[in-house]
């Protein structure tokens, strides 16, 4: 079939053109690390006038960057070594220890334990997709010589950021170093907010690298090597099941609390997006940082403390200290409801948590309750349905109806479908017991049997396939068959 050999071939050439330029760029944005921080180029005529004042004004671009990240740098002892607040502040305007301190981020790579990956660990590597790309940054996957997959953030050489300040600047290495801040920036918070539900910074790579010939490579280049995580979906994370949406938002708010008191103080996301967030295992985790921000907003009356969104407007009391209190305690928690709960926790939910369900959007929705409170009220909703307490109104005696055979599987089965179900083929879902299933397949007039095997989803509820009939049972040590007892198949032993 020569048009079949045509297709093949014109899509493996596809397939390599874009391997190709994925590789390209990755070369170009990774493999020329940078030797020092940026030295300015005196290349330029003597006298010139303009350029003297453009290489003035990006210096202080820079400095101006440099004095956003400092304070965010750690002391040379934590809290956890008995260091006060007072200490803390004085090790900060310690010039000797910032500067050593920054010097880790910007000349080289970190090591502070043995799994850290520094440049090294890019040797080797393989490019494998464009996650992402913006104003500042590219997200690339790659595949280390090992094998193992990470994500690399890079300064985006074709972003806008990188391009305005050429234009504006004519200093292509300086901007590069300039954008780069970003990233930089990126480094510490990740250094500073770990957390479950914040992604894991595997390790960095900029400053004096030297290349394979012994050469210093060019400067203001950074990259930060990241784990990999799968964009969130909110289409696809819409069409599943409740169980799995809830514990995107009970994720978020166990992030939201741990901002709320993090070792910078309360932490506001400014850039309060689905797209800010991955997956990793089933398990939300915050992938971009560089525009979260520590800072108070200062006040002298309660009306400079509005929060202002698309279609609501909050007021925020002004304390004593001259600082809105829990503003960006706030701010995040109505973000968190007009971006992920609003879409996410009402639908679906089961009858007996709706009420509780109901609270939480109304409390979000109206910042009546605090992220401790927001919290509190989610952990027991999942205790709830964990327990299966939510389901005290089901009668017991419902699974009479029903023969059982243990450690028995069916095959031949004749399935129906159900939405949302963890499998497309058919109908699977959670349950926190036999008796759960029997009600669900009362209520499905297709079910004449269920299934309950040995798989739990992430709350430990079972998973159940339910099915119109099934043609005979066969052996299965970590499966028992429920079958309606008007619909027994005759052939079937009991």
């Amino acid at each position: 079939m020569p048009g079949m050999g045509n297709s093949l071939r014109a899509a493996a050439l596809l397939a390599f053109v874009v391997l190709s330029i994925l590789v390209s760029l990755l070369i170009s944005s990774v493999q020329q690390f940078g030797a020092r921080i940026s030295q300015f180029s005196n290349s330029s005529v003597a006298g010139d006038e303009e350029a003297a004042s453009l290489r003035r004004a990006l210096i202080h671009q820079l400095n101006e960057r440099r004095r956003e990240i400092l304070p965010l740098l750690p002391p040379t002892d934590g809290p956890e070594n008995g260091q006060s607040g007072d200490a803390r502040v004085s090790s900060r305007r310690d010039s000797a220890l910032d500067y050593n301190l920054w010097n880790e981020i910007t000349h080289g790579s970190r090591k502070a334990h043995m799994d850290e990956m520094g440049c090294d660990s890019l040797v080797g590597m393989q490019a494998v997709d464009v996650l992402g790309s913006g104003y500042t940054k590219l997200v690339v996957k790659v595949n280390l010589a090992g094998g193992q997959a990470v994500a690399l953030k890079l300064v985006n050489e074709q972003g806008i950021d990188m391009g305005k300040c050429v234009e504006d600047f004519k200093d292509p290495q300086g901007c590069r170093e300039l954008v780069s801040y970003k990233l930089q920036k990126e480094i510490v918070l990740l250094q500073r907010l770990q957390h479950p539900n914040v992604i894991k910074l595997k390790g960095h790579c900029a400053g004096d690298t030297v290349n394979h010939e012994g050469k210093g490579t060019e400067g203001g280049r950074v990259t930060v090597i990241l784990e990999q995580g799968s964009p969130l979906q909110m289409i696809q994370l819409l069409q599943s099941p409740w169980e799995d949406r809830f514990r995107v938002c009970l994720d978020l708010v166990q992030l939201l609390h741990f901002l709320s008191q993090s070792p910078l103080g309360s932490v506001a996301l400014l850039d309060f997006q689905p797209r800010q967030f991955v997956t990793v295992s089933g398990k939300l985790k915050l992938t971009d940082l560089d525009d979260a921000s520590a800072e108070e907003t200062t006040c002298q009356t309660d009306a400079d403390c509005t929060l202002q969104f698309p279609n609501r407007n909050f007021t925020l009391p002004c304390s004593a200290q001259g600082v809105c209190e829990g503003l960006n305690e706030k701010r995040n928690i109505y973000n968190a409801y007009r971006y992920f709960f609003t879409y996410l926790l009402p639908h679906q939910a089961p009858p007996g948590l709706t009420h509780l369900v109901d609270h939480i959007m109304n409390s979000t929705g109206e910042l009546k309750a605090d992220i401790n409170q927001t919290l509190e009220a989610f952990e027991h909703i999942l205790l709830l349905y964990k327990s299966g307490l939510h389901l005290d109104n089901l009668s017991p005696s419902i699974i009479r109806d029903y023969t059982l055979m243990q450690a028995m599987g069916t095959s031949g089965n004749v399935e129906y479908r159900c939405w949302p179900s963890y499998s497309q083929q058919g109908c699977v879902l959670s349950v926190h017991s036999a008796t759960e299933a029997a009600h669900i397949c009362n209520s499905h007039s297709q079910c004449n049997s269920f299934t309950l095997t040995g798989q739990k989803t992430w709350t430990g509820r079972f998973l159940a396939s339910f099915r119109s009939s099934f043609s005979h049972l066969v052996p299965d040590e970590i499966s028992e068959v429920y079958v309606k007892k008007t619909k027994l198949p005759e052939n079937s032993p009991v």
